[in-house]
């Protein structure tokens, strides 16, 4: 026998030696015989000798069939016919091909399918599983438990109950923090291994060196204890995410469970290394090594002399690629990777190498070897990757099948071809890189590192190599990490087989399972039948992700250790997790049986506001020493004693006390509140009182009244008095009963019930109940007892209804006037005064002047005041500061008007300050500036303008309330027939609106103003009148700026803002049609009100009101915002400046009244026939106005309105509607650029046309003309590295208003090109340059960036117990 030499000197024999160097065939088969195997694939790796016969075994061994009931044709060469079975003829001979993948197809003999295997394994029994088995759901458990809905990252929703029973399977899960399922499925897999957890128990942790939180092995430790021993559902892994240093931000991170696994894995190779323990075993101190590490050889071997440079790498997982780069098809199998892992490839051509024996660049072989598998064996199935085309991140969820008994012999030391002999190999100079002949590779390592765990055959000759059983390299599946979802984010859990019964599991967060082999089958991915051409569009996003394989190895394979063989240390942490766990149910069971409701007290020291908090009190304590606990809540030691402080049941939301609890003091609070409950409909009180006073019972079925005295001989309203009455009472007794309260005459109360807010009911029905007249639980009612004649007014036409009503409809305003002195000349856009002294001196004065007529007008108030009390018979006094808003109301009665002189001395006087007011300002209310030219303003205006009606007279003398009607030429009238200001206020507003055109054209309607006069031109505020008063107020907060004015306004919120504009302009100093009215809201956002016929019924006490001086809108006019195009700016949208804009108003008119307002404010010098107005419709250009177009026309306007202004370079060329004006921009490829906008306008919606257009601008032959229309909003920005994929280019359409085009308005963005010019050649770092600046480019102008994909948190875990944060970050 010929004998070859070996590395070491050992003769072997050459037959042995060329059979560890045979070519191999791959063999692809696809079962045809069935519907659900149709879509899956055997892959075999046999020799090239290996006959036909062998093949078939092999077959109907690795499909579980029965040999001879089948047959194997070619896949892609029928011709060829069927494969015989009985045949010794090796595959090379019969027409395989090795080195290439041989497709065959299992089919039928004679028409009968193939008789399945009988396996005591029972993987080919999948068949015959029951029909509950085959529908069991192993997926993303739904949120609402429904089977076959799937979920994001997030955990289904459960509650704390739910997981405190553990599962039937017997195991344990792990609760979802947010998005840690990943974290999940990696803990479970490790919890399941039993060499990991084993050793991981035989490690102890010494509290003297670490500190437990931070230590990442203790904690795991912990949680496997919990796993292996909690009767709970699942367990929390707060503990294990601390101990990484990990905050709850993390827990909102999604990661990669691989990467998570190396950083790990990582993390605790350090700690351990850290902790020097004398008794650590060699296995736990390099655990992770020893488990999961193995070796491959990365080699380059020269074609031509057989040199061979390699290095040796560890790993620790071996990633399998699903479809190759560039390639359409994915592998079928897990086996067809593994052997694409190894296959070398040809460095020729332009990547050819450099032999360092040859000394020339020489066609090689590059590739992989595995020289060592670990003992545990983990796969990631790459199923992320890069989209290059459309430069987003992907998955791939192609079917890849694994089997569940995994031969890795064929993967060692695989060889293309011989190499040709050469001299002995040269000495590399280090431990783990080298050269040598490929005939003496094999063992080149047999003394590398000294390794002595797992299995590694570079330790033994080439003899033992090939002469070792093949099951030595066999390994069986045990855990399956699933991802559900795309490449954005989805959810994982785990598939586990237990080695204890050999069934498998589904770990999915807190729910864990009983599955099938046919439930680990659903996980291979692809569409779950044959859908043609949409396969892929139908492709299960839940697929396999990680596979991890453990050894069949008898003498390795540990077993879970049990309770009863813990170490020492281990079973001290099982006791004190239990007393853990025991309190842990202790506290629940405290928790269960606490009541938990809302507390109430009125501190009589801190605030007399009611305060608010939660007294929690076991079910068992009583009453007593309930009001303990809450007396030391509410803080009350010290301040008053225990004995005079009582709970009583209360209802916070109706103020009502319900009850209280006499002699019920050793009453358990479980009895009183009715149980324990989430929530209570009712809450408690504190109720104090001092020594001297005696708590009053409170009894079920009593109600609470609130009862306000009113005297109308002073116009106030008393604070409220509580009472309490029973629903049964009559009227009669009811009164009696307040009486008693308040000291009044039975005999002649009249008792007012608001049943709803501003709902007055008067009860005199004496034998009727107060059930019956709709008192609640809480009541409020408005008593008053007099002999004055109002008993004998019906109740609406009383002086009592029209004080009650007045009070319940006057609000408080505060409102800030102008800065600027009153009465000076106003024009909407002000010129800035200079800084000269006349310019700083007429300010002053100014100011002190008005500041001089408030002071002046507020001694005119009083002395009006007190004329007005000499002619009435009814006075008038102060109200307490205590009782309502609204002070110094005067009531007069119908009977007893003021006299005539009086009113005719408040309307002169009135006249003289506004005269003072004008004449202090230095000017008048008119304003030329702001008319339209050629407008006549109509008398009616002329009139309003030259002098305040005899309603501000009225206003300013507060002689009238809420009770009369003034007429503009006459004095006061009362209210007719019993009418209320509701009935008068909605008739006035019923009629104001008649005639209104139902159109969209109105003013009313559309503009979001109203006219704030009537056809005959007068006032609508003068048509009636309700309860207005100012008086100047100083704010306490000092934030008056320069001279602000403050006015404090009492005044009824059914007025209309046009009645109110009207009452204030003597405190603004100019008519109402001069300043415009802004409300202020909580965040000092400002909003104009401008519909003139709504009340303030909006706005409620202490809202604060703006006063802006500008001209106020009138009928049919609209307040219009500027903007100016600029196209070819970085910033194409520049806010000039706001106008107002008529109705039937020319555009050319509206040019002309912006021409001004532009030259003043932007500096802005143009000519009438260099711009135009054109249509604004968010940031995009639209149609351009025509200067002959007249508004609500030609042109619909509305409130708000916004229009572009753009500048010209020439004479308009827009001339008529028909015309379409494009925006278009031209992108040279071959600078990569993008030029100028430039506008074309067509005559027509003709493609023809715009090309012809194009080509005549630009100069490219109309046949190479591409154009595309533009996406998104204005201008259509877009990178230049993608515009020739990302636009539709050359769209077959002939016209430009169809699909996909849809160019109707001006305005649209059409890019053009060269179709013959070719791109600009760019390297890789001119390409990524380039690829900053457009990315910089677009985010600084807003627009999107095609590829911005999602910013993910490094996934990192802290040794050191977190992140060090910089102080100066906030």
């Amino acid at each position: 026998m010929e004998m070859v030499p070996s590395e070491e000197n050992q003769l072997v024999p050459k037959e042995i030696e060329n059979a560890a160097e045979e070519p191999r065939v791959l063999c692809i088969v696809q079962d045809t015989t069935n519907a659900k195997t149709v879509n899956e694939r055997l892959t075999l790796n046999l020799p090239a000798s290996t006959t036909l016969s062998k093949l078939f075994e092999d077959v109907a061994h690795k499909a579980s069939y029965v040999n001879g009931t089948f047959d194997l044709a070619w896949g892609k060469t029928g011709d060829m016919g069927s494969l015989d079975p009985s045949s010794e003829m090796s595959l090379t001979e019969s027409g395989f091909e090795p080195g290439k993948r041989n497709f065959l197809q299992l089919t039928d003999k004679d028409g009968e399918q193939p008789q399945i295997a009988s396996d005591e394994s029972g993987t080919a029994g999948s068949s015959g599983l029951d029909d509950s088995s085959q529908e069991r759901f192993i997926g993303p458990l739904p949120r609402d438990g429904t089977v076959g809905c799937s979920s994001d990252c997030s955990s289904p929703s459960y509650s704390y109950s739910s997981i405190l029973n553990k599962s039937d399977t017997g195991y344990v899960g792990l609760v979802n923090q947010a998005m840690t399922c990943y974290l999940n499925s990696l803990l479970q897999t490790l919890f399941m291994t039993p060499e990991f957890r084993n050793a991981l128990y035989n490690w102890e942790f010494e509290e003297s060196e670490e500190d437990p939180v931070t230590s990442i092995p203790y904690q795991l430790q912990r949680l496997f204890l919990l796993l292996q021993t909690s009767k709970k559902r699942a367990i929390e892994t707060t503990d294990v995410t601390r101990s990484f240093g990990w905050d709850s931000s993390e827990a909102w991170q999604q990661h990669d469970v691989q990467e998570l696994c190396r950083v790990m894995f990582d993390a605790l190779e350090q700690k351990w290394k850290q902790t020097e323990q004398q008794q650590f075993s060699p296995l736990t101190a390099d655990l992770i090594n020893q488990l999961y590490q193995g070796k491959l050889k990365d080699y380059v071997r020269c074609l031509e002399c057989g040199y061979e440079s390699w290095r040796i790498d560890t790993y620790l997982d071996i990633p399998l690629v699903i479809r190759p780069f560039g390639a359409s098809q994915a592998y079928s199998s897990v086996e067809e990777a593994l052997q694409a892992f190894v296959q070398p490839e040809t460095l020729d051509g332009v990547n050819q190498y450099f032999c360092e024996r040859c000394k020339k660049k020489c066609d090689a072989r590059k590739g992989l070897r595995f020289l060592h598998f670990p003992y545990l064996l983990t796969l990631q199935l790459k199923r992320f990757d890069f989209d290059y085309t459309t430069m987003h991140r992907i998955k791939l969820n192609d079917r890849m099948s694994f089997p569940e008994e995994l031969d890795m012999g064929p993967f060692i030391d695989v060889e293309d071809e011989k190499s040709p002999q050469t001299e002995s190999c040269t000495d590399s100079g280090a431990e783990n890189e080298g050269s040598c002949h490929s005939d003496q590779m094999s063992n080149d390592f047999s003394a590398d590192d000294g390794v002595d765990e797992g299995i590694c055959l570079d330790s033994a000759s080439s003899t033992e190599r090939v002469l070792k059983p093949k099951s030595s390299l066999t390994f069986e599946l045990f855990s399956v990490m699933v991802h559900s979802g795309s490449a954005a984010g989805g959810h994982y859990y785990a598939c586990i087989k237990s080695f204890s019964d050999g069934q498998w599991y589904s770990f999915n967060d807190q729910h864990v399972s009983k599955i099938t082999q046919e439930d680990i089958r659903k996980t291979y991915g692809g569409s779950s039948g044959s859908r043609g051409y949409y396969s892929s569009a139908f492709a299960s996003s839940t697929n396999a992700y990680m596979l991890i394989y453990r050894l069949k190895d008898p003498s390795r394979n540990a077993k879970y250790l049990d309770c009863d063989d813990f170490p020492e240390h281990i079973k001290h942490l099982v006791q004190r997790e239990k007393e853990s766990e025991e309190q842990e149910k202790r506290q629940r069971e405290i928790e269960r049986n606490t009541c938990k409701i809302k507390l109430f007290c009125m501190h009589p020291v801190k605030t007399m506001a009611l305060m608010e908090n939660k007294l929690e009190v076991h079910k068992d304590k009583t009453l007593r020493e309930a009001t303990e606990m809450a007396y030391k809540l509410m803080e009350l030691d010290g301040v008053v004693p225990l004995d005079c402080c009582r709970l009583v049941k209360y209802d916070e939301f109706h103020e009502y006390l319900e009850r209280s609890y006499e002699g019920e003091d050793d009453t358990p609070m479980g009895l009183l509140l009715g149980g324990v409950k989430s929530s209570y409909m009712f809450d408690l009180l504190l109720e104090t009182r001092r020594p001297e006073q005696v708590f009053q019972p409170y009894k079920p079925g009593e109600v609470m009244v609130k009862v306000h005295v009113v005297d109308l001989k002073t116009d106030t309203i008393a604070p409220p008095v509580s009472i309490r009455a029973y629903l049964n009472q009559s009227i009669t007794e009811f009164k009696q009963l307040i009486a008693q309260a308040t000291e009044l005459s039975a005999e002649t109360m009249r008792v007012v019930l608001e049943r709803c807010y501003n709902d007055l009911r008067l009860v005199y029905v004496p034998n009727k109940t107060l059930k019956a007249e709709g008192f609640f639980r809480s009541n409020k009612v408005f008593v008053e007892s007099s002999e004055s004649p109002d008993h004998q007014v019906t109740f609406t036409d009383s002086l009592l209804w029209k004080l009650l009503d007045r009070h319940g409809n006057t609000i408080r305003l505060f409102v800030s006037l102008p800065v600027q002195s009153p009465g000076t000349n106003r024009t909407i856009c002000p010129k800035v005064c200079g800084d000269t002294e006349e310019c700083s001196e007429g300010s002053k004065g100014n100011r002190n002047s008005v500041e001089a007529i408030l002071e002046e007008s507020t001694e005119k108030l009083k002395n009006l005041s007190l004329q007005q009390q000499q002619g009435s018979s009814t006075s008038d006094s102060q109200k307490s500061s205590d009782t309502s808003d609204f002070e110094h109301i005067e009531s007069p009665s119908p009977s007893q008007e003021p006299d005539s002189s009086v009113s005719a001395a408040v309307a002169v006087d009135n006249r003289e300050l506004e005269n003072r007011i004008r004449a202090a300002g230095g000017g008048t209310y008119s304003d030329p500036e702001t008319q339209f030219p050629g407008e006549e303003r109509s008398d009616s205006e002329v009139n309003n303008d030259r002098s305040t009606s005899s309603v501000d007279s009225d206003i300013l003398s507060s002689s009238h309330s809420s009770d009369t009607l003034c007429n503009a030429d006459s004095g006061p009238i009362q209210l007719a027939n019993g009418l209320d200001s509701h009935s008068i206020t909605s008739s006035r507003r019923s009629k104001a609106n008649e005639g209104k055109k139902e159109t969209w054209d109105t003013a009313e309607e559309d503009s979001g103003t109203d006219s704030e006069y009537d056809e005959n031109g007068k006032s609508k505020a003068e048509s009636y009148y309700l309860y207005f008063r100012a008086e100047p107020y100083a704010q306490e907060d000092g934030s008056g700026e320069g001279g602000q004015k403050c006015v404090l306004v009492h005044v009824d919120k059914r007025i209309t803002l046009s009645a109110f504009k009207q009452n204030l302009e003597p405190f603004v100093g100019v008519t109402s049609t001069q300043f415009k009215v802004f409300r202020v809201y909580a965040n000092n956002q400002e909003f104009e009100s401008v519909r003139l016929n709504e009340t303030l019924s909006s706005f409620s006490d202490d809202n604060k009101i703006t006063i802006r001086l500008g001209r106020a809108l009138k009928k049919g006019e609209y307040r219009v915002k500027v903007y100016q195009l600029l196209v070819n700016d970085a910033e194409p949208c520049k806010f000039l400046v706001d106008t107002v804009f008529a109705k039937g108003m020319t555009v050319k008119q509206s040019k002309e009244e912006l021409m001004p307002q532009l030259k003043d404010q932007c500096k802005l010098d143009l000519n009438i026939d260099k711009f135009r107005l054109r249509k604004k419709t968010w940031k995009n250009p639209g149609t351009v106005f025509l200067d002959y177009h007249v508004y609500e026309e030609d042109i619909n306007i509305s409130s708000n309105w916004e229009v572009f202004l753009e500048v010209l370079d020439g004479p308009e060329k827009m001339k008529s509607m028909s015309q379409l004006a494009v925006l278009t921009r031209r992108w040279t490829p071959a600078q990569m650029k993008l030029e100028p906008f430039q506008e074309v306008v067509l005559e027509s919606s003709s493609v023809e046309e715009l090309k012809e257009k194009l080509s005549e601008i630009s100069g490219i032959p109309l046949e190479n003309l591409d154009f595309a229309k533009g996406r998104g909003t204005f201008p259509c920005d877009i990178s230049v590295l993608e515009i020739h994929q990302d636009l539709d280019w050359n769209p077959k359409v002939s016209t430009l208003n169809v699909w996909p085009l849809y160019i109707c308005d001006d305005g649209a963005v059409v890019f053009y090109r060269d179709s013959t010019e070719e791109p600009m050649e760019q390297s890789e770092d001119e390409r990524n340059e380039l690829m900053k600046k457009e990315s910089s480019r677009l985010l600084k102008t807003g627009h999107r960036v095609s590829y911005s994909p999602r910013k993910e948190k490094a996934l990192k875990i802290y040794l050191d117990g977190g992140p060090v944060k910089d102080p100066g970050q906030d």
